[in-house]
């Protein structure tokens, strides 16, 4: 059996990790760097956050295809050929490194952390009263790899917890919601809802005005999923009413914003810049190189992109 070949198209500093682990733990795969002047390349595989555009012309016997992330929206699945597999990217470093940035923006909100920052601008001293984390519900919306993570360590704080998700998950201790029709019933408690969505057609723009009034008054929104998950004109107006207390954000509709941008402003939003998670290439790597020896071995690869549900 000939030698594998992957082609890298991503950072190159991230790119030196992944030849050195390749180097000493896989000299049976060859690492190829992708170049836009090269010409087309023979490799059987591909990781990248941002596939080439033309990709049937420039790496013509692909077969899989490596997303560097959990989430696979930005891969435009639609303009794959069909018979490449996708492989998004499940490690477990990215997994507790989400995990610890949602407890984080769930526990600024449920201590009034951005009234406090406010109030510590503005010079005033003004102790709130202390809720208990049992006393807090906090709804996760999307229960994959990423969301259980977080709903189960929500759990082991002590928060009530319930989740929403496209199709029935049983996780214990986690009230559980599914489908449309549940939404409404799921958001009616969600004293603080954590969006871990993937981005599809069908989550696109879904946290609207009509979410954010279900949700109870004073509620709280943390965002980690993606920035098209909100209707930013409809979140904005929920902030300015009252009925959003505080939100907290990693990802915005357009990134990096532009400077004078709202939410970017707005005294009551805590934002980062798409940082609450990242695959770390040394784990990447070594979850690329068995994938490639499973595939290689006729066995079937772990985490296979289901093309029409785009996740």
């Amino acid at each position: 059996m000939s030698r594998p070949t992957l082609l890298y198209k991503s950072d190159p500093v991230r790119g030196a990790v992944w030849d050195r682990v390749l180097r000493e733990e896989a000299p049976d795969i060859a690492l190829e760097v992708w170049s836009p002047d090269a010409p087309p390349s023979d490799a059987a595989y591909l990781v990248a956050w941002i596939p080439p555009e033309d990709l049937a012309r420039s790496v013509p016997k692909l077969e899989v295809l490596f997303g560097l992330g959990a989430g696979v929206d930005h891969l435009a699945l639609d303009h794959l050929p069909l018979r490449v597999q996708v492989v998004r990217m499940v490690d477990p470093d990215l997994t507790r490194s989400m995990v610890e940035y949602v407890l984080y923006a769930v526990l600024a909100l449920h201590r009034d952390i951005p009234a406090y920052l406010t109030d510590q601008r503005e010079g005033r001293w003004a102790p709130r009263p202390v809720r208990r984390s049992a006393d807090r519900t906090v709804g996760v919306m999307g229960l994959g790899v990423l969301g259980r993570a977080a709903a189960e360590a929500l759990r082991d704080l002590g928060f009530s917890v319930r989740g929403w998700s496209a199709s029935e998950k049983s996780i214990p201790g986690i009230t559980g919601f599914a489908g449309p029709d549940a939404l409404p019933g799921f958001l009616g408690s969600c004293e603080i809802l954590v969006c871990l969505l993937p981005l599809t057609d069908a989550t696109r723009g879904l946290l609207d005005a009509e979410v954010f009034k279900a949700l109870p008054a004073g509620a709280g929104l943390v965002n980690v999923g993606r920035g098209g998950h909100v209707v930013e004109a409809d979140l904005l107006a929920a902030l300015e009413s009252g009925h959003i207390s505080a939100a907290m954000l990693d990802v915005l509709a357009t990134e990096p914003p532009p400077p004078d941008h709202p939410l970017l402003q707005h005294p009551r939003v805590m934002l980062t810049p798409h940082v609450a998670s990242a695959t770390h290439p040394d784990s990447a790597a070594r979850q690329v190189i068995r994938a490639i020896r499973r595939h290689r071995d006729g066995l079937p690869m772990e985490n296979i992109v289901d093309r029409r549900q785009a996740y």
